[in-house]
């Protein structure tokens, strides 16, 4: 059944010096502008929080908080928090009202005051119509309410902007300015997809999710070929269109990985991909890093070198730990900087004191003589932490209560750019099913203790964007998503069978700031009449 579509009407020559000797390069060893389409959706979507603002110095702290928290920043992000969450975990208690409502006379039209009221949206007509007949279909209005939770939330994010990210906000121009300033001129940041990490960037590292080039992989083992053909894309650009920067400025393009490991049950609730092994976690990711960088050396010269960054976070707490490199290239994978023990260290000073404290800490940190730079880009980073280890204080007693996984539905193929939020997401990156087969059968297996293990089924939200200047993109986005989704049935076919596992299909224009266009769902309904 088709839902609810949106409207739609010479050689390169990088310049940017190299960040580590030749003498390491041989000695490199493993280490163990905004739309808005019109939807029948959009009248019936809650108000969003308001935009996140981050304020300056003067406009920060508060009772209780860190000198450099950002009080307003972090009641804006809470609001924003319970508002999206709240409209998958009131699906719930709703059917279990609707449960109990059933057999009653006016049943059709109670469910639809309830659905309305406290979930924004109406339910399909067939299934309430059969409830007199037999069971309440509840297996289908459950996925069927978590797709129009997640419709509201992609329409939300991209016409209201809620998060104060997108290209051209205040935040991102200030970001992007100092980004350039601090010496690199893309930022590409890769965390794991766990859904604990899903909102590393707006919320753990409180940055501008428009200035960020994220992609999300299990492990946060990103693809080292499919990485060096986009970073050849943004070298291209500058050479061609001067943009960030020309090709001749003295910038660099950092690549940060962000691994996770847990304060509370370490040898249980880390990163499933590293066996919960902290050590390897940071290991493996560093050595991807490293990949890269001499991918990109090898096939571009030596003065194609990239800068690397190792990012852990505690997905308990929320708080990082920066294995701060220096300007040789080195990075030292039994030396941290912790955040939590910077919020100690500086939580009894003025704010202009605990900067400066902070940023002697990170120099302090590094595995040799650092850049400057890039100890003005981690020091950054670091403060940002403090108000969202403030954050997990004020609204979750300083560690998460749900610190296993808690997801709401799987992702499935690329895109995403509107998920931004704690356990709202489990991510499956891939082209294919055959190639991401290992992540999707992660999620799967959470999602059946999740969901199936009470009756309740797998929601899958797949998605593939497109470039709309492309003839022919959209369509070719539709059939991939058509093909991945037939993939997905074969593979678990004993699921989809009794209904417990439901898949929505939705692409999106990456060159326009839109909304996600839902074109199909696995949720159909005989109509009748023939034979």
């Amino acid at each position: 059944m088709r839902r609810r579509p949106a409207n739609f009407e010479r050689p390169l020559a990088p310049t940017a010096p190299r960040r580590r000797p030749a003498a390491e390069q041989a000695a490199v060893a493993p280490e163990p502008m905004g739309l808005n389409p019109v939807s029948t959706l959009s009248k019936r979507v809650r108000p969003v929080a308001s935009p996140v603002v981050i304020r300056p110095a003067g406009h920060r702290g508060g009772a209780g908080l860190h000198p450099l928290s950002n009080g307003q920043a972090n009641a804006a992000l809470r609001a924003y928090e319970q508002r999206t969450l709240g409209a998958f975990d009131r699906i719930v208690p709703v059917l279990k009202r609707l449960s109990a409502l059933q057999h009653e006379g006016n049943f059709v039209a109670e469910a639809q005051r309830l659905a309305l009221a406290e979930l924004g949206h109406e339910l399909p007509l067939p299934v309430l119509e059969q409830a007199w007949t037999s069971q309440l279909d509840m297996r289908t209005l459950f996925a069927w309410c978590v797709f129009e939770a997640y419709e509201q939330t992609s329409l939300s994010f991209y016409n209201d902007d809620p998060l104060a990210g997108q290209a051209g906000s205040p935040d991102a121009e200030r970001f992007d300015a100092f980004l350039l300033d601090c010496g690199f001129h893309l930022l590409d940041i890769t965390p794991c997809a766990d859904g604990r990490l899903a909102h590393a960037i707006a919320y753990a590292l409180r940055l501008p999710f428009n200035s960020v080039r994220r992609r999300s992989h299990a492990g946060a083992m990103f693809d080292v070929e499919n990485t060096v053909d986009r970073w050849v894309k943004t070298e291209h650009r500058r050479y061609r269109e001067g943009v960030p920067n020309p090709a001749h400025s003295d910038t660099r393009y950092l690549k940060v990985v962000v691994y996770h490991f847990s304060s509370k049950d370490p040898c249980h609730e880390g990163c499933a991909a590293h066996g919960s092994d902290d050590k390897a976690a940071a290991a493996q990711g560093l050595q991807r890093l490293k990949d890269f960088q001499q991918a990109v050396e090898n096939s571009f010269c030596c003065g194609a070198s990239v800068d690397l960054l190792l990012i852990g976070m505690d997905t308990d707490t929320d708080a990082i730990r920066v294995h701060m490199p220096g300007a040789d290239g080195s990075t030292n994978l039994e030396s941290w900087l912790d955040a939590r023990d910077v919020y100690d260290t500086t939580r009894s000073l003025s704010a202009d004191q605990a900067r400066e404290r902070l940023t002697a800490l990170v120099e302090d940190a590094a595995a040799a003589k650092p850049d400057a730079g890039m100890v003005r880009l981690v020091a950054r980073l670091l403060e940002n932490n403090l108000s969202q280890i403030d954050y997990v204080r004020q609204y979750h007693g300083g560690s998460y209560s749900d610190f296993g996984h808690a997801e709401r539905f799987i992702g499935v193929g690329i895109g995403f750019k509107e998920v931004h939020l704690r356990n709202l997401t489990y991510f499956a990156y891939m082209d294919t099913v055959e190639e991401g087969a290992p992540d999707l059968d992660v999620g799967v297996k959470i999602f059946t203790g999740l969901n199936v293990s009470r009756g309740l089924p797998i929601p899958v939200v797949l998605r593939f964007d497109y470039h709309g200047a492309v003839p022919g993109a959209r369509e070719r986005a539709i059939t991939h998503c058509e093909r991945v989704k037939a993939a997905i049935e074969a593979r678990y076919s004993a699921l989809c069978q009794q209904g417990l596992l439901h898949t929505l299909l939705t692409v999106r224009d990456r060159d326009r700031h839109v909304p996600a266009e839902t074109v199909s769902s696995s949720i159909t309904f005989n109509t009748g009449g023939g034979h």
